[in-house]
């Protein structure tokens, strides 16, 4: 499940366009209709092209809501970055691509709204030529540029596939077997309780699971779960949750507040961070500056301490010790913004490094910064395994290049999270030769196996008579490349998690099982072929009697075997007419259809099916209107 956000400048058309795309409202409160401008978040899904289900955030893009803006767009995996072609780049535009950068949201795609107002094709040429120029050096740099109308329709379907192109190159999410959900919404359903949604991390929800509101602490327990107004069992990372939870009220949540697995976190009020403001800042920030701090869906009031430095200038990096008003949930590695009161303004963000220092830093101690640039910087192991989360299976040289970690350290780095199966490798082969091999993170492994085992289920409920899908359908559902897919296929194999009979792949557990329904139609039409062995029922007749998918199952589980596209008996009849075929070439060389639709007192077109099958499974040659058993080769 993944999760796209919009961003750009206010009246540019990003829930005009969200709504085109999804034929969801997202704009849901009665103000933000009756003034045209989205003021809160606003939520919507749909199917790309591809078939994924995913949802969209949709955020306001007026400046006095850029607050609110930021509390939608941290767990998204691509940004929907919308630009009006009669206006083209705006302040909004830049603030929330700024936004983007800091957040490192792993690419999107363009899409340049209200093409039908614009008279002159010169005139779109510029607009995008400046937003290429704006988008340089940014993490949207190489996205694609779509041109789109969502009044008339034009470009939404280019618009989609490229958003289902840019989807299909992130990797799922990890799971980490600690879930998290930033809550970004409360509210409460008659006869329900209280529900809160967000964007799910690091783990998954199941109903029934025990779970705790941080930073408060309350405990309570997962009623039901839904994505896309979908119900669902469990909740996987990475989708639009709402949780309806028991044994806390509405008005003990918040936004900003965390839903968690009670013990995996802890909240605080004391962070060590990376910072980098912004080069376009409207000026320097001094040491014990006030600011905002966003990081979730959560919104705090902070002191910054720099470290090391007495200003930072715009466009600088540095240290930085922030000392939160409020307490928040925060991992290392988390992403976060911060904001000058007032007047408002995106100063910048950065990396959390240390979200739990023991103490307050000397701000000019080298042995404090030497520390933080190594946390920041990380071990060779974890450096490695960050990599591998972010790259998904890839061979240990593709790994290893991408974490540039020195040589000299690489190898002990890779072989400690082997040792501790934190890096699976998902192929055999000489270890003089391991770098060639794919090499995959166990959250990973454990997510696509889900995923297909997900869809083996869903294809079992969906076809409960079929045996399992095929190969070729798997792995272009899991869009996966081929020496991937088939990697993953042998570890599942190997390791129970799917089954294989017949070259149809499912659960280890699926069995075909026919209704008392099915079973009488079958017993029924199995006493026409015990009537007429030799001049059975048609293919045709035979799907008339029980139905398409009955019958499939009665040949895929080898009760009956088709010979031909019109005639098909069943398994003891056709295995006795092979055998006397057999006792037939034992005492004579040729044999001829009239010979044989004579012996068995039947019509010449089941005869000549039959032979033209064995002709064909290499049983017998043909020679004029003869045939002969075929020599057995040594």
């Amino acid at each position: 499940m993944r999760v796209i956000g919009t961003a750009g400048h206010v009246d540019h058309g990003k829930s005009t366009l969200v709504s085109a795309l999804t034929g969801i409202n997202p704009d849901r409160l009665k103000e933000e209709q009756v003034r045209e401008m989205t003021i809160e978040l606003g939520f919507a899904w749909l199917s790309l092209p591809d078939g994924e289900e995913v949802g969209v955030v949709d955020v306001p893009g007026h400046r006095d809501f850029i607050e609110n803006m930021l509390a939608g767009v941290g767990g998204i995996d691509a940004a929907l970055f919308v630009v009006a072609a009669d206006e083209g780049v705006m302040p909004q535009t830049r603030e929330h691509l700024a936004i983007l950068d800091i957040l490192r949201v792993q690419g999107g795609v363009i899409a340049l709204t209200k093409i039908d107002l614009v008279d002159e094709p010169e005139w779109l040429d510029l607009v995008e030529l400046d937003l290429r120029s704006v988008l340089a050096g940014t993490v949207l740099e190489n996205a694609p540029v779509v041109r789109v109308s969502a009044r008339t329709g034009a470009g939404l379907e280019e618009l989609k596939k490229a958003m289902a192109d840019c989807l299909a190159e992130r990797p799922p999410r990890p799971d980490l077997g600690r879930p998290r959900l930033p809550i970004d919404r409360v509210f409460t359903i008659t006869g329900f309780g209280t529900v809160v949604t967000g964007t799910l991390l690091d783990g998954r929800l199941a109903i029934g699971d025990e779970v705790e509101i941080l930073p408060a602490g309350y405990r309570c327990r997962v009623r039901g779960l839904q994505t896309h107004k979908k119900k669902e069992e469990v909740a996987v990372p990475g989708g639009r949750t709402a949780v309806n939870i028991t044994g806390i009220e509405v008005d003990q949540v918040r936004r900003g507040d965390v839903l968690a697995h009670p013990g995996k976190y802890k909240a605080t009020t004391r962070l060590d961070a990376h910072f980098h403001l912004l080069p376009d800042a409207s000026s320097s920030i001094t040491h014990n500056f006030q600011a905002k701090f966003f990081l979730g869906a959560a919104e705090v009031k902070a002191r910054v301490r720099l470290l090391g430095l007495e200003t930072l200038a715009p466009g600088q990096e540095g240290w930085i010790q922030l000392e939160l008003e409020e307490p928040v949930v925060a991992v290392r590695g988390d992403r976060y913004i911060l904001r000058r009161p007032s007047p408002g303004e995106t100063l910048g963000g950065g990396t959390v490094v240390d979200a739990f220092p023991s103490r307050r830093h000397k701000r000019f101690s080298p042995e404090v910064i030497s520390k933080l640039e190594s946390l920041l910087v990380g071990s060779p192991a974890d450096l490695i395994y960050e990599t591998s989360l972010t790259v998904g299976p890839a061979t240990v040289s593709e790994i290893l290049s991408k974490a540039r970690v020195p040589e000299t350290s690489a190898r002990a780095g890779l072989q400690e999270l082997l040792d501790q199966r934190k890096l699976i490798l998902l192929e055999k082969g000489d270890y003089s030769r391991q770098d060639e091999l794919l090499i995959i993170a166990q959250p990973q492994l454990s997510a696509l196996t889900q995923r297909g085992q997900n869809l083996a289920a869903q294809y079992h409920r969906n076809y409960p008579l079929r045996p399992g899908m095929n190969k070729e359908e798997l792995k272009s559902r899991l869009k996966l490349p081929p020496r991937i897919f088939n990697a993953l296929l042998h570890w599942w194999l190997q390791n129970g998690d799917l089954a294989e009979r017949g070259g149809y792949l499912s659960l280890p557990d699926h069995e075909v099982v026919f209704t008392p329904q099915h079973q009488k139609k079958i017993e029924e039409l199995m006493r026409q072929f015990e009537l007429a062995p030799y001049s059975p029922p048609s293919v045709k007749e035979c799907q008339a009697a029980v139905g398409e998918e009955v019958y499939n199952a009665l040949v895929l589980s080898g009760g009956l075997i088709q010979v031909s596209a019109e005639v098909v008996f069943r398994t003891e009849d056709y295995h006795a007419l092979v055998e006397m075929v057999r006792k037939h070439f034992a005492n004579q060389d040729t044999l001829t259809v009239i010979e044989l639709r004579d012996r068995l007192n039947t019509s010449r077109r089941y005869v000549l099916a039959f032979l033209e099958h064995l002709d064909a499974i290499g049983l017998t040659v043909r020679t004029g209107d003869y045939r002969t058993l075929r020599p057995v080769k040594n």
